[in-house]
């Protein structure tokens, strides 16, 4: 069985999972509704486009999942951050989810350089 730290098809799910299960802590606020919304969005379409990527069809397709991974990955590093300033006292399980979302930019990046 291959190492769940390189198995992204199995990290991005879990990211989107714990973003997820994050989301549904938080209080229901006006200012919260929208950044809930967008980090779900965000957070779940880096496993999903993960997925499309690895059934590109094309060298180009790959490339253009890859790039849509790197950029959900680091919009999710935003709503992060915008959600514990929102709600400081949720700031630390913020943290760790922005440290998740950063590895998986950082990895999206490096491949989508490599593809180029």
């Amino acid at each position: 069985m291959t190492n769940i730290k390189y198995n992204l098809e199995e990290r991005t799910a879990k990211f989107g999972e714990s973003a997820i299960r994050f989301c549904q802590t938080l209080p229901k606020t006006d200012i919260n509704r929208p950044l809930i919304n967008q980090l779900v969005k965000a957070s779940t379409s880096v496993g999903a486009n993960y997925c499309e990527a690895d059934d590109a069809e094309s060298k180009e397709d790959f490339h253009h999942k890859i790039g849509i991974c790197k950029k959900e990955s680091r919009e999710s590093k935003h709503f992060l951050r915008m959600i514990a300033t929102a709600n400081p006292e949720y700031k630390d399980h913020a943290r760790d989810l922005w440290i998740e979302a950063k590895e998986l930019n950082l990895i999206f990046n490096s491949i989508y350089r490599k593809v180029s």
